[in-house]
Protein backbone atom coordinates (compact mmCIF):
# COMPACT_ATOMS: atom_id res chain seq x y z
CA UNK A 1 0.00 0.00 0.00
CA UNK A 2 0.90 3.42 -0.54
CA UNK A 3 0.54 5.84 2.54
CA UNK A 4 0.99 9.83 2.04
CA UNK A 5 2.49 11.13 5.50
CA UNK A 6 0.45 13.78 7.09
CA UNK A 7 2.96 14.73 9.51
CA UNK A 8 1.08 17.99 11.23
CA UNK A 9 2.44 21.27 12.40
CA UNK A 10 3.36 20.60 15.59
CA UNK A 11 5.01 16.66 14.86
CA UNK A 12 7.35 18.62 12.46
CA UNK A 13 8.45 21.60 14.51
CA UNK A 14 8.33 19.65 17.97
CA UNK A 15 8.08 16.05 17.81
CA UNK A 16 10.02 15.05 14.45
CA UNK A 17 10.95 11.79 16.63
CA UNK A 18 7.37 11.03 16.25
CA UNK A 19 6.73 11.09 12.46
CA UNK A 20 9.81 9.26 11.79
CA UNK A 21 8.43 6.13 14.29
CA UNK A 22 5.35 6.48 12.07
CA UNK A 23 7.51 6.01 9.04
CA UNK A 24 9.03 3.16 10.63
CA UNK A 25 6.35 1.09 11.84
CA UNK A 26 4.61 1.40 8.61
CA UNK A 27 7.72 0.67 6.48
CA UNK A 28 8.50 -2.53 9.06
CA UNK A 29 4.35 -3.85 7.84
CA UNK A 30 5.79 -3.54 4.09
CA UNK A 31 4.34 -0.34 2.96
CA UNK A 32 6.02 2.71 1.00
CA UNK A 33 5.33 6.46 3.00
CA UNK A 34 5.38 9.70 0.79
CA UNK A 35 5.51 12.63 2.22
CA UNK A 36 3.41 15.46 -0.01
CA UNK A 37 5.60 18.31 0.44
CA UNK A 38 3.00 21.28 -0.14
CA UNK A 39 1.58 20.28 3.12
CA UNK A 40 1.17 22.84 5.99
CA UNK A 41 -1.12 23.47 8.75
CA UNK A 42 -4.96 21.72 8.72
CA UNK A 43 -6.08 25.08 10.16
CA UNK A 44 -7.69 23.62 13.32
CA UNK A 45 -6.64 26.87 15.00
CA UNK A 46 -8.47 28.94 12.85
CA UNK A 47 -12.01 26.74 13.11
CA UNK A 48 -12.00 26.60 16.57
CA UNK A 49 -11.62 30.21 17.04
CA UNK A 50 -14.49 31.38 14.65
CA UNK A 51 -12.02 32.46 11.81
CA UNK A 52 -13.42 30.52 8.77
CA UNK A 53 -12.85 33.06 6.20
CA UNK A 54 -8.85 32.80 7.03
CA UNK A 55 -9.16 29.05 7.37
CA UNK A 56 -10.65 28.77 3.81
CA UNK A 57 -6.73 29.07 1.93
CA UNK A 58 -5.45 26.78 4.78
CA UNK A 59 -7.90 24.58 4.09
CA UNK A 60 -7.27 24.70 0.30
CA UNK A 61 -3.73 24.72 0.49
CA UNK A 62 -4.26 20.73 2.64
CA UNK A 63 -6.57 19.98 0.06
CA UNK A 64 -4.07 20.43 -2.71
CA UNK A 65 -1.17 19.10 -1.38
CA UNK A 66 -2.57 15.63 -0.71
CA UNK A 67 -4.51 15.94 -4.45
CA UNK A 68 -1.09 16.26 -5.88
CA UNK A 69 0.57 12.57 -5.01
CA UNK A 70 -1.13 9.52 -5.85
CA UNK A 71 -1.46 7.20 -2.94
CA UNK A 72 -3.93 4.48 -1.28
CA UNK A 73 -4.81 6.47 2.00
CA UNK A 74 -2.88 9.19 3.96
CA UNK A 75 -1.91 8.85 7.79
CA UNK A 76 -1.43 11.60 10.79
CA UNK A 77 0.00 10.95 14.32
CA UNK A 78 -2.81 13.04 15.53
CA UNK A 79 -6.28 13.03 16.09
CA UNK A 80 -7.24 16.22 16.37
CA UNK A 81 -5.20 16.89 13.20
CA UNK A 82 -7.36 14.20 11.39
CA UNK A 83 -10.45 15.54 13.28
CA UNK A 84 -10.21 18.80 11.77
CA UNK A 85 -9.54 17.10 7.96
CA UNK A 86 -12.47 15.10 8.16
CA UNK A 87 -15.24 16.85 10.09
CA UNK A 88 -14.24 20.50 9.61
CA UNK A 89 -12.56 21.17 6.41
CA UNK A 90 -15.57 20.24 4.02
CA UNK A 91 -18.27 22.03 6.62
CA UNK A 92 -15.51 25.16 6.11
CA UNK A 93 -15.52 25.16 2.18
CA UNK A 94 -19.43 24.94 2.38
CA UNK A 95 -19.98 27.70 4.82
CA UNK A 96 -17.47 29.66 2.48
CA UNK A 97 -19.57 29.07 -0.70
CA UNK A 98 -16.75 26.84 -2.40
CA UNK A 99 -18.61 24.13 -3.59
CA UNK A 100 -15.99 22.75 -5.74
CA UNK A 101 -13.06 22.89 -2.42
CA UNK A 102 -15.98 21.13 -0.29
CA UNK A 103 -16.18 17.96 -2.38
CA UNK A 104 -12.73 18.17 -2.78
CA UNK A 105 -12.02 18.31 0.86
CA UNK A 106 -14.64 15.46 1.36
CA UNK A 107 -12.75 13.45 -1.14
CA UNK A 108 -9.50 13.70 1.35
CA UNK A 109 -10.63 13.60 4.15
CA UNK A 110 -12.38 9.52 3.66
CA UNK A 111 -9.05 8.99 2.27
CA UNK A 112 -7.43 10.37 5.66
CA UNK A 113 -7.13 7.69 9.18
CA UNK A 114 -5.40 8.89 12.61
CA UNK A 115 -2.85 6.63 13.38
CA UNK A 116 -4.52 3.79 15.28
CA UNK A 117 -7.62 4.11 13.00
CA UNK A 118 -5.28 2.73 10.27
CA UNK A 119 -2.92 0.40 11.99
CA UNK A 120 -6.21 -1.80 13.33
CA UNK A 121 -9.19 -1.18 11.12
CA UNK A 122 -7.24 -0.66 7.71
CA UNK A 123 -3.96 -3.04 8.50
CA UNK A 124 -5.12 -5.14 10.71
CA UNK A 125 -2.67 -4.65 13.88
CA UNK A 126 -3.96 -6.15 17.22
CA UNK A 127 -0.70 -7.49 18.58
CA UNK A 128 2.30 -4.80 18.39
CA UNK A 129 5.03 -7.59 19.30
CA UNK A 130 4.20 -10.43 17.24
CA UNK A 131 3.33 -8.08 14.08
CA UNK A 132 6.05 -4.98 14.82
CA UNK A 133 8.23 -6.12 17.15
CA UNK A 134 7.50 -3.50 19.89
CA UNK A 135 9.21 -3.65 23.21
CA UNK A 136 9.07 -1.33 25.36
CA UNK A 137 9.75 -2.66 29.28
CA UNK A 138 8.55 0.77 31.22
CA UNK A 139 5.39 1.20 33.10
CA UNK A 140 3.31 3.92 31.39
CA UNK A 141 -0.17 5.62 31.84
CA UNK A 142 -2.18 6.57 29.06
CA UNK A 143 -3.98 9.78 28.47
CA UNK A 144 -6.80 9.51 25.58
CA UNK A 145 -7.67 12.70 23.75
CA UNK A 146 -10.71 14.71 23.19
CA UNK A 147 -10.80 14.89 19.37
CA UNK A 148 -9.69 11.27 19.06
CA UNK A 149 -12.41 10.14 21.49
CA UNK A 150 -15.30 12.37 20.56
CA UNK A 151 -14.50 12.91 17.43
CA UNK A 152 -13.05 10.03 15.95
CA UNK A 153 -14.33 7.63 18.09
CA UNK A 154 -11.46 6.20 18.50
CA UNK A 155 -12.17 4.09 21.28
CA UNK A 156 -9.68 1.92 22.86
CA UNK A 157 -7.75 1.54 19.97
CA UNK A 158 -4.70 3.78 20.82
CA UNK A 159 -4.16 1.79 24.51
CA UNK A 160 -4.90 -2.00 23.36
CA UNK A 161 -2.13 -1.43 21.12
CA UNK A 162 -0.28 -0.17 23.26
CA UNK A 163 -0.82 -3.32 25.73
CA UNK A 164 0.12 -5.88 22.99
CA UNK A 165 3.57 -4.09 23.20
CA UNK A 166 5.95 -6.97 24.61
CA UNK A 167 7.82 -5.90 28.24
CA UNK A 168 5.14 -2.99 29.09
CA UNK A 169 3.27 -2.39 31.77
CA UNK A 170 0.09 -0.38 31.59
CA UNK A 171 -1.34 0.89 34.75
CA UNK A 172 -5.32 2.56 34.72
CA UNK A 173 -5.43 6.25 34.87
CA UNK A 174 -7.84 7.68 37.07
CA UNK A 175 -10.37 10.26 35.26
CA UNK A 176 -8.56 9.30 32.12
CA UNK A 177 -11.13 10.74 29.87
CA UNK A 178 -10.96 14.32 31.41
CA UNK A 179 -9.66 17.12 29.00
CA UNK A 180 -6.05 17.86 30.11
CA UNK A 181 -6.73 21.49 29.23
CA UNK A 182 -5.04 22.21 26.60
CA UNK A 183 -7.31 22.31 23.56
CA UNK A 184 -5.39 24.38 21.27
CA UNK A 185 -5.88 28.73 21.88
CA UNK A 186 -8.24 27.28 25.04
CA UNK A 187 -5.13 27.52 27.04
CA UNK A 188 -4.24 30.57 26.24
CA UNK A 189 -7.79 32.25 26.37
CA UNK A 190 -8.36 30.63 29.66
CA UNK A 191 -5.57 30.08 31.26
CA UNK A 192 -6.21 29.78 34.90
CA UNK A 193 -8.68 27.18 34.08
CA UNK A 194 -6.47 25.12 31.85
CA UNK A 195 -3.65 25.48 34.57
CA UNK A 196 -6.37 23.96 37.21
CA UNK A 197 -7.40 21.30 34.47
CA UNK A 198 -3.41 20.39 33.86
CA UNK A 199 -2.93 19.85 37.45
CA UNK A 200 -5.83 17.14 38.16
CA UNK A 201 -3.98 15.31 35.22
CA UNK A 202 -0.76 15.71 36.24
CA UNK A 203 -2.06 14.47 39.68
CA UNK A 204 -3.36 11.67 38.39
CA UNK A 205 -0.73 11.02 36.13
CA UNK A 206 1.99 10.96 38.93
CA UNK A 207 -0.37 8.82 41.36
CA UNK A 208 0.25 5.80 38.60
CA UNK A 209 4.03 5.65 39.55
CA UNK A 210 4.36 5.49 36.02
CA UNK A 211 7.55 6.24 34.28
CA UNK A 212 5.71 7.90 31.50
CA UNK A 213 2.50 9.05 29.73
CA UNK A 214 2.07 8.12 26.43
CA UNK A 215 -0.83 9.53 24.34
CA UNK A 216 -1.69 9.82 20.67
CA UNK A 217 -1.80 14.19 20.13
CA UNK A 218 1.82 15.68 20.91
CA UNK A 219 -0.42 19.00 21.78
CA UNK A 220 -1.62 17.30 24.31
CA UNK A 221 1.60 15.55 25.20
CA UNK A 222 3.51 19.10 25.15
CA UNK A 223 1.02 20.47 27.27
CA UNK A 224 1.01 17.69 29.56
CA UNK A 225 4.70 17.28 29.52
CA UNK A 226 5.52 21.14 30.10
CA UNK A 227 3.51 20.87 33.74
CA UNK A 228 5.17 17.71 34.96
CA UNK A 229 8.33 19.23 34.11
CA UNK A 230 7.32 22.41 36.10
CA UNK A 231 6.41 20.29 38.79
CA UNK A 232 9.59 17.96 39.45
CA UNK A 233 7.66 14.84 38.92
CA UNK A 234 10.57 13.00 36.85
CA UNK A 235 7.70 11.74 34.61
CA UNK A 236 7.57 12.52 31.18
CA UNK A 237 5.48 12.19 27.69
CA UNK A 238 5.62 9.54 24.88
CA UNK A 239 3.95 9.45 21.40
CA UNK A 240 2.15 5.72 21.33
CA UNK A 241 3.89 5.79 17.84
CA UNK A 242 7.22 5.84 19.07
CA UNK A 243 6.60 2.71 21.64
CA UNK A 244 5.32 0.78 18.89
CA UNK A 245 8.40 1.58 16.84
CA UNK A 246 10.59 0.98 19.87
CA UNK A 247 12.40 -2.53 19.55
CA UNK A 248 14.65 -4.96 21.39
CA UNK A 249 17.01 -3.70 19.28
CA UNK A 250 16.76 -0.39 18.82
CA UNK A 251 14.67 0.66 22.18
CA UNK A 252 12.82 4.44 22.21
CA UNK A 253 14.99 6.84 24.43
CA UNK A 254 13.26 7.63 27.79
CA UNK A 255 14.44 10.53 29.73
CA UNK A 256 17.13 9.51 32.42
CA UNK A 257 16.72 5.68 31.16
CA UNK A 258 21.05 4.77 31.41
CA UNK A 259 19.52 2.16 28.68
CA UNK A 260 19.40 5.16 25.53
CA UNK A 261 22.89 4.84 24.91
CA UNK A 262 24.43 1.75 26.46
CA UNK A 263 21.50 -0.28 25.06
CA UNK A 264 21.59 -2.17 28.89
CA UNK A 265 20.53 -1.90 32.06
CA UNK A 266 23.78 -0.24 34.16
CA UNK A 267 25.35 -2.49 36.98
Amino acid sequence: MRIALFATCIVDAMYPATARATVSILERLGHEVIFPAGQACCGQMHVNSGYFKEALPVVANHVRAFEEDEYDVAVAPSGSCVASVKHQHAMIARRCGDAGLEARAAAVGRKTYELSQLLVDVLGVTDAAAQLGSYFPHRITYHPSCHGMRLLRLGDRQLELLRSVAGIEVAELPEAEQCCGFGGTFSMKNADVSSAMLADKTANICGTGAELCAGGDASCLLHIGGGLSRQGSGVTTMHFAEILASTLEHPAAVTGDVRLTTGRTAQ
